[in-house]
């Protein structure tokens, strides 16, 4: 499958095309994750970096799984670990790094358009992981794989996602997505945590939970991101959690088929309740699963072919 871009910086810079691209890649390489032997040698000889300055759990281990069951090997840096800590700068960071000749990057960074400024200056293809509170491409394609796999259409779908709007890559990444495909998007939070400039997106901005689940097709809750607040966004989580937590009662008010997504990592009782959360109407760990396939596809599809001249 033809993919025109050099690296997969976010949502905004793909169109349609490029997003079908990569979910049908990703639905043939699925079955890869299922077999006993769980291995293709597709990227044999390639090398990935995983440069992550941020925790993670799901995207570091998902993309580490997906370089590794396409053949290729992988290298996971560590912030605290690396010269980092001795006040190197991003850039020398990754000059160094391509001195040693990877082919891929993979950076996760608390600073919004860090992966774009890596890929003016770098010769492997890169791959944003998340970058502040800018975008999480490969979120929104898991996210969009999975609702697929679900709903078989994304036309007219009404998709709610409720949490810390304001901070939330991945609020942003699905926004842009979600809207291409042609669903229907509205955004959920508190006023502080939501403001109304995220009518410009094109979306439904609302602060009532209640009345934003009414015909739900797909629920997305997001946590409240509290390591990048400088401040209080509400009076208390008490408060928080009866105004916006999605409870069995309020779910009742959704679509009955209607799913229930989070990014992860979940703060039970907080934005979700432990029943939400593990009931049958949740797809929380098919997303982790799909993920792998995902990351497998965008792997494939910058490093699988031909070498691209077309730059982002």
């Amino acid at each position: 499958m033809e993919f025109k871009h050099r690296h997969l910086l976010g949502i905004q810079h793909l169109d349609v095309s490029d997003i079908v691209t990569i979910l049908d890649t990703a639905e043939s390489l699925a079955e890869i994750s299922k077999r006993e032997v769980k291995k293709v040698p597709t990227l044999r000889g390639k090398i990935i970096v995983n440069l992550f300055f941020e925790p993670s759990t799901r995207t570091r281990s998902s993309f580490e799984l997906a370089a590794k069951r396409l053949s290729a090997d992988i290298i996971n840096f560590s912030q605290q670990t690396s010269s980092v800590v001795k006040g190197e700068a991003l850039k020398d960071t990754v000059l160094n790094l391509e001195a040693m000749n990877p082919d891929a990057l993979i950076i996760r960074h608390s600073c919004s358009g860090a992966s774009y400024f890596v890929s003016t200056f770098c010769r492997s293809h890169v791959v944003n992981a998340g970058d502040g509170s800018h975008e999480h491409p490969t979120q929104a394609l898991l996210d969009a794989f999975t609702i697929r796999q679900q709903k078989k259409s994304f036309k007219n779908l009404k998709v709610v996602i409720v949490g810390d709007i304001l901070h939330s890559r991945v609020a942003r990444s699905n926004v842009f997505l979600l809207q291409k495909v042609g669903a229907q998007v509205t955004l959920v939070g508190p006023p502080p945590l939501l403001p109304v400039e995220f009518k410009n997106f094109g979306v439904e901005i609302s602060y009532d939970l209640d009345r934003a689940l009414e015909a739900a097709d797909v629920i997305m809750v997001l946590r409240i991101q509290k390591e990048r607040q400088k401040t209080n966004f509400f009076p208390s989580t008490r408060e928080y959690r009866s105004l916006y937590c999605l409870t069995e009662q309020r779910y009742r008010l959704a679509n009955k088929d209607a799913i229930i997504m989070h990014p992860g990592p979940i703060n039970r009782g907080v934005e979700i309740s432990s029943e939400m959360a593990d009931s049958v109407k949740s797809v929380i760990l098919k997303q982790v699963e799909n993920g792998i396939s995902i990351r497998m596809a965008v792997l494939y599809l910058l490093l699988g072919g031909k070498e691209r001249e077309t730059a982002d």
